[in-house]
């Protein structure tokens, strides 16, 4: 069996990284900063998991194969790592992402049930659904501990190795020396070339003391907000998935805007009244590493033949690692082609912009 050198241990190349050792491979994984870092697209506490992914059939069918693959790494790690709190849907005018989704979601097995405005008023009273048209609720939607799963998957997959990668001419670097290994992955988030970086900021209220228990919930309208409550007991977080300025991973400053703060305010006030004064305990900025159409990037590198790309991200990959990471692996030991949808060289007509779709932290 080949040996592979994985670059990157978020949630792409920590699975990736684990399921080739679990089919035999040398695998050493390397990371700038560490699974889960702050620089990372993988860093911070929680990614929501959910199957509604509009039209996109492998999305929702990776769904279903990476939460079981969650659910036995929760029970093989004996480590909490996925919180089943179901997911709202908050649709305003036109919600083809959601019903375009719906029949995919059925045939994969995922229960999903639309809710009337009325029974939702009842069910959830401290949601203000002024604008909101139609709600649905997604059963086995919920979170994932980001963090503490970049660090477990690393653990399982044998540790990594720290150090600075690069490329020059055919040669891969590692803190400036060879790199020596059969099969490179790059899976570098923000810091593939194929991608662009986008600023995001993420918030963190604090409820009163007896505020209940919500679901995720996620509002498809004319901006795509989104939120976990409870978030491990971090406060009740909201963001806005619209993508943000460009922005340099490892330079940039990550200190949170008073233009962001003040736009989920206004939308915290909006959808959760009884929030409207809650203090902000917590901030902070991450990024997307946005490819082109907002869909995956897994492919042959365009110059090392011995070499694979996992990623574009673009804020809605995390819950994806363990399906990534079993394809990727198939990709290394020539048991599948790259699939058109995530190649290089696709056509790309349409720029997704959100509905891909997202969140990052």
């Amino acid at each position: 069996m080949p040996h592979v050198a994985v670059v990157g241990a978020g949630a792409f190349g920590g699975w990736t990284a684990l399921r080739l050792r679990e089919r035999g491979c040398r695998v050493t994984l390397i990371d700038a900063w560490g699974p889960g870092n702050s620089r990372a697209s993988s860093g911070g506490e929680t990614r929501i998991i959910r199957g509604i992914y509009g039209p996109d059939r492998i999305y929702v069918e990776w769904v279903v194969r990476s939460l079981a693959a969650w659910r036995e790494a929760e029970r093989r790690w004996r480590i909490p790592l996925y919180h089943q709190t179901g997911a709202i849907w908050l649709c305003g005018p036109g919600d083809t992402y959601v019903r375009s989704s719906l029949p995919l979601v059925e045939e994969a097995g995922l229960a999903v049930a639309e809710i009337g405005l009325d029974e939702a008023r009842g069910r959830y009273p401290q949601i203000g659904f002024e604008g909101i048209e139609r709600v649905f609720f997604e059963e086995t939607a919920g979170y994932l501990m980001a963090r503490r799963a970049c660090r477990a998957v690393a653990e399982a997959a044998g540790g990594f190795r720290k150090g600075m990668v690069s490329i020059q001419e055919d040669r891969v670097l590692v803190d400036g020396f060879p790199l020596e290994a059969d099969i490179y992955v790059f899976a570098c988030g923000p810091w593939l070339d194929q991608v662009r970086p986008t600023r995001q900021e993420i918030f963190f209220f604090g409820a009163p003391a007896g505020w209940p228990d919500l679901p995720v919930w996620i509002e498809s309208g004319e901006r795509f907000f989104y939120g976990i409550p409870g978030n491990d007991h971090r406060g009740f977080k909201v963001a806005d998935d619209t993508r943000g300025e460009p922005f340099d991973p490892t330079w940039g400053e990550r200190t949170p805007s008073p233009e962001a703060l003040e736009r989920v305010r206004r939308h915290l006030a909006l959808r959760f009244p009884g929030l409207s004064n809650a203090p902000l305990l917590e901030s902070r900025v991450c990024q997307y590493e946005n490819s082109p159409d907002g869909h995956l990037i897994i492919d042959r590198h365009p110059r090392l033949p011995n070499a694979w790309i996992v990623g574009g991200g673009s804020g809605h990959g995390f819950k994806l690692g363990p399906a990534v990471g079993e394809h990727a692996a198939a990709l290394v030991l020539g048991e599948a082609e790259p699939l058109p949808l995530f190649r290089l060289d696709r056509p790309v007509s349409i720029q997704r912009t959100q509905f891909a779709s997202g969140e990052p932290a």
